[in-house]
């Protein structure tokens, strides 16, 4: 039986894959600019979000449609599928794999993926589980630094904030480790620092990073600040949450700290850590970023399906 192509977790992906993706995502753009094609005409992709989204559930399909394909699936799975009957996972994904052609989901357990592909004879994509990974994230993130910089080898990234059950700083750590001579600053409150399993394998790469709670005394000094919302959904309590509520405010005394040359990327949504007259500073990223998130996951999308289909 043919393997199928999963997306599961970033370290999934080695340096020419990457590089192969991201041409395919460049082509994307013209796809698009131009109104789409008929690529894949009569296919269908699921989408189970157990989990809120708004840009990677509405990119993803977004990027099917652009390819002539369909769409079926839930934004609340929670409560809108059998879930709530008490079906196990594994077997909602057994039935919706009969009804489409690839499926994408997000999750609140770690590992929900990897379970879902055991069973899936189509490909899953991993949307999201719970503080676990986000690759796609972390390819549209590595994607923008690419397009922005021309290149990634070299650069000083800064990642800031909820970095313990922040599953995009990790799968982008992940992918960060393919590159040769980079640098990351892991900015956080004590109680929401890098996980060790993240700065073991940083470790194994020989990827040089440093730990500090102090963003300004490295934001003149860096390429990409990385600012990720503090999420008060994953703490185990509000007192843990307010700990690390607030500490990290990207405005515009602190962008004249940075380098003219330097870009702030942010996963969205934000809630405060960003202020809104950043927005119209050039080198405010994120929105930018986001649009990226299409051109990626109309490449995943099409990799998934040619290849699950032996085409």
């Amino acid at each position: 039986m043919k393997q199928l192509y999963h997306v599961l977790g970033a370290k999934q992906f080695e340096r020419d894959e990457l590089e192969r993706l991201f041409d395919a995502a460049k082509d994307m753009e013209k796809v698009v600019a131009k109104g789409g094609d008929r690529r894949h005409e009569g296919r269908i992709m699921t989408t189970l979000f157990f989990e809120a989204s708004t840009r990677t559930r509405l990119s993803f399909e977004s990027a099917m449609h652009r390819m002539g394909g369909g769409v079926i699936g839930t934004e609340n799975a929670a409560q809108f599928s059998s879930a709530i009957k008490g079906e196990t996972l594994e077997d909602t994904i057994r039935i919706v794999s009969g009804y489409s052609d690839v499926i994408v989901m997000r999750h609140t357990e770690i590992g929900a993926a990897k379970r879902a592909a055991k069973v899936s004879p189509i490909p899953v994509i991993n949307a999201g589980d719970g503080a676990g990974e986000h690759p796609t994230q972390a390819l549209l993130d590595t994607y923008t630094i690419r397009k922005e910089f021309g290149k990634i080898d070299g650069l000083k990234i800064a990642m800031v904030g909820d970095l313990a059950y922040g599953r995009t700083v990790h799968s982008l750590s992940y992918m960060l480790a393919n590159y040769q001579d980079v640098m990351i600053y892991y900015i956080s409150p004590d109680n929401v620092r890098i996980p060790e399993n993240v700065k073991k394998y940083m470790d194994e790469k020989g990827i040089r990073y440093v730990e500090t709670n102090d963003l300004n005394s490295v934001a003149g000094s860096i390429d990409v600040l990385y600012q990720t919302r503090i999420q008060k959904e994953r703490f185990p309590s509000v007192e843990e949450y307010e700990k690390a509520s607030g500490q990290y405010i990207v405005d515009a005394e602190l962008m004249s700290r940075m380098s003219k040359d330097a870009i702030v990327l942010h996963p969205l949504p934000r809630a405060g850590e960003i202020t809104e007259e950043v927005d119209d500073d050039p080198r405010a990223a994120y929105f930018r970023q986001a649009v990226n998130g299409l051109y990626i996951r109309m490449a995943l999308v099409d990799k998934c399906i040619v290849e699950s289909r032996g085409n």
